[in-house]
């Protein structure tokens, strides 16, 4: 029988390797588009084959079009089945949501109103308020002059973070730092590095530890629940975990989560998270549409969701065959984040609204102690080189982050290629 095949992207996302293995895994064949010139962790395993396109950080338009030209070239390499496209990043989400595929491709993740809800943080806290969730009082702010009014109006400490999961400026994808900020001052050089690029969400900062709710979503109602609880944060600041540890889902998340979903018409993996404050308040944060970074967590739990979501996209009433009880208590870490986790404990707090920031021999020996049960991102024993590699990458690009990416000299947009307008597809107005 001919294996379907599946085109995942971007290689460079965090949860790519274990994505990769879960399908591999079901007896998928597995490729993946990547961005030319940047190395990844993906590109060192044995079980997928990478192709390269243009960054949409340098040109937009350019990605588009060779993804679009990728897919035609995979569709002709098929025999009988239709291939898919799962986007395992927020970038990834935009591209697939806005390519033409003539239905020839199984699009797996989500399209029209559900892609807009996955990627307008607006759109998720208005529709996490309607489904009883606890949402941080929530202004969308496009200037400084309505940024300082609500500032005026809101006691300090507050947190800017960009509206849009893929910020666009200048037609390319744009990269938005969140900002803390606990007084004026801190607020005045937010702005300045802000300069009105892109439309922000202004919130007053609730300090607490972050949880993550994960399911699967089908036709007859969501049918895989599991949920974890962060150790650690890569950085201290705000980031995606470095460790976390396995935990059952609260009772009182579930109609909640469930209502949201519903309510969207939601189809697939999700994940939503949330932060619990000191008063065990659980406040809603953001809803994932693609897979999370800590896949690893629930792959060692025996939660193939990768696979899951693919065999639900293809067939809206496959049976999962025998899901495993979700585990509590198992500890994933990421070696090259919980290394990165101690070089910011050193470098220190950037605002003065994190006056709880972790010392640094308390981190240095909660991240050797790794206990006998303890599992990793991204190891396989017949893929070692993808966890080596993805130690180097995590420590290299972010000590580096800030050097610009680059084309090789020689590479050009073929010339018989037409622009496109791709604002004008986008279903949300973007600035």
């Amino acid at each position: 029988m001919e294996k379907t095949t599946v085109l995942v992207g971007f290689a460079e996302a965090l949860a790519s390797p274990e994505v990769v293995w879960s399908l591999v895994d079901k007896g998928f064949r597995v490729h993946a588009f990547a961005r030319r010139g940047r190395r990844s962790a993906l590109r060192h395993s044995r079980h997928v084959v990478c192709h390269d396109i243009c960054p949409p950080e340098l040109d937009l338009n350019a990605a588009y079009l060779e993804l679009s030209s990728l897919l035609v070239f995979l569709r002709t390499d098929t025999d009988g089945t239709r291939p898919v496209l799962f986007p395992m990043d927020d970038k990834a989400v935009w591209l697939s949501s806005m390519v033409q595929h003539d239905d020839q491709w199984v699009i797996a993740g989500p399209q029209g109103a559900c892609a807009d809800l996955a990627l307008h943080k607006h759109l998720q806290t208005a529709a996490a308020q309607d489904a009883g969730f606890n949402v941080p009082k929530t202004l969308l702010v496009r200037t400084a002059k309505q940024l300082f009014q609500f500032s005026s109006s809101q006691p300090f400490p507050i947190i800017l973070k960009s509206a849009d999961c893929v910020p666009i400026y200048r037609q390319r994808f744009y990269s938005c730092p969140k900002w803390i900020c606990a007084d004026e001052e801190e607020l005045e050089r937010a702005v300045t590095q802000w300069a009105e690029r892109v439309p922000l969400l202004v919130q007053p900062y609730i300090p607490g530890a972050g949880e993550g709710v994960f399911g699967l979503a089908a036709p007859d109602g969501i049918k895989v629940w599991s949920a974890h609880r962060r150790l650690r944060m890569m950085n201290p600041h705000g980031s995606g975990s470095s460790a976390c540890v396995s935990q059952s889902v609260g009772e009182e998340l579930r109609p909640k989560v469930e209502a949201l979903l519903t309510r969207a018409g939601w189809r697939g993996l999700f994940m939503i998270e949330v932060l619990r404050d000191r008063f065990q308040t659980p406040w809603f944060i953001e809803l994932n549409g693609r897979p999370w970074g800590s896949m690893a967590l629930s792959r060692r739990q025996g939660l193939e969701y990768p696979a899951w979501h693919v065999q639900v996209a293809t067939n809206q009433h496959s049976s999962l065959g025998s899901v495993p009880v979700p585990a509590g208590g198992i500890v994933c870490r990421n070696l090259g984040r919980e290394l990165m986790h101690l070089l910011f404990v050193v470098r220190g707090a950037r605002s003065k609204a994190l006056s709880d920031w972790p010392s640094l021999w308390k981190s240095v020996r909660e991240v050797i102690d790794i206990r006998r049960g303890d599992t990793f991102y991204n190891w396989r024993r017949d893929d070692p080189g993808v966890f080596l590699a993805d130690c180097y990458y995590t420590l290299r690009d972010n000590l580096f982050k800030g050097k610009r990416l680059r084309l090789p000299g020689h590479w050009r947009l073929p010339a018989k290629r037409k622009p496109v307008d791709l604002m004008s597809r986008s279903s949300v107005q973007q600035r």
